[in-house]
């Protein structure tokens, strides 16, 4: 059974450059686009096991061999433990990540969904819950969305305990999001505990409209590190229907019509040509969005069409702020 994610030469390759995660699906709410299509109104624990199931099954199916999980994705830990359970033989890696909880109550009108916590408090507690769900199955685990003002990244009493990890055979990891991400992925490199870095595994937002941390992730990736992308959508601008009315939403989704696919399989695919990343992450809610994004594993992208999907990035500012007032339905 696959423990580690591999680097470099020996990294994997076709569809199982692909991994799924479980934000969107394993919740009742979440701010990717059309949720309400994609779910309706009947999103009961039992409905949301089912659907994440399904997603999974489709997953592995096409070709995917990591999966990636939170601790604040409402019962994502636990819906994978079950279903891993079920599918003894199944190969893939699990990642996890902690630093927020999930405090939404399984309501979609929740006035909260998430808190964030760095705390060596929180990291002691999360690690041992993600433990007791997915136990010898836990191959990384980040730091969810690690940012220079909460300082995650100054704490070397939580680096240390982080460190403890490495003795299980879990590599540590950071994922970053926001517009300082190129900082943060840099100084997450440069952490060492007892003469080893301490961080190998880093999860990034990157899509054609944010591609800001694309250098930083370039040169973690030559030390050796995995890079793995989230995102590549844009939590549902960049799938079909999705486009919001930005310009740059709107020439993907017209660049994808030209070339007869989804938008969401040509994010996919520009996120999947980019030398650094080891792995990018589909968010997909249905098995079928999962077959979709997987299509971006053999779609052959013209030059010029990759040439116009870079002038589209939009400030990272302007996108993370508007990011943030996404509705979560």
């Amino acid at each position: 059974m696959a423990k580690h994610l591999s680097t470099g030469a020996d990294g994997p390759t076709g569809a199982a450059r692909l991994g799924i995660g479980l934000a969107a699906v394993a919740r009742p709410a979440y701010i990717t686009a059309g949720r309400d299509r994609d779910l309706g109104g009947h999103r009961s624990v039992d409905r949301l096991r089912e659907q994440t199931w399904a997603v999974l099954d489709a997953a592995v199916e096409v070709g995917v061999r990591y999966v990636d999980a939170a601790r604040s994705y409402g019962r994502a830990e636990e819906f994978l433990a079950s279903w891993l359970a079920a599918r003894p033989g199944v190969d893939v890696t699990v990642g996890s990540k902690w630093g927020y909880r999930y405090v939404g109550g399984w309501r979609t009108d929740a006035p909260a969904h998430e808190v964030k916590d760095h705390s060596l408090e929180a990291f002691l507690a999360q690690r041992e819950e993600s433990l007791a769900l997915l136990g010898d199955r836990l191959a990384v685990y980040h730091v969810h969305s690690a940012t220079l003002e909460t300082g995650v990244l100054d704490d070397t009493a939580l680096h240390r305990a982080m460190a403890g990890l490495r003795e299980r055979g879990i590599a540590v990891g950071v994922s970053t999001s926001g517009p300082d991400q190129a900082a943060v992925v840099r100084r997450a490199a440069a952490l060492v505990v007892d003469g080893e870095p301490l961080v190998t595994s880093f999860q990034s937002t990157w899509n054609v409209l944010e591609t800001s941390a694309g250098p930083a992730l370039a040169e973690v990736a030559t030390a050796g590190a995995r890079v793995l992308v989230k995102e590549a959508v844009a939590n549902g601008r960049l799938a079909p229907g999705g486009a919001d009315g930005s310009p740059g939403a709107r020439r993907a989704a017209d660049l994808a019509a030209s070339l007869g696919v989804g938008t969401d399989a040509l994010a996919v695919a520009a996120a999947l040509g980019q030398p650094w990343a080891g792995v990018v992450l589909s968010g997909a809610v249905t098995p079928d969005q999962v077959r979709s994004n997987a299509s971006a594993t053999v779609l052959a992208v013209p030059a010029e069409v990759l040439d116009e999907l870079a002038t589209l990035a939009e400030q990272p500012a302007a996108y993370w702020g508007a990011r943030s007032h996404r509705p979560w339905t």
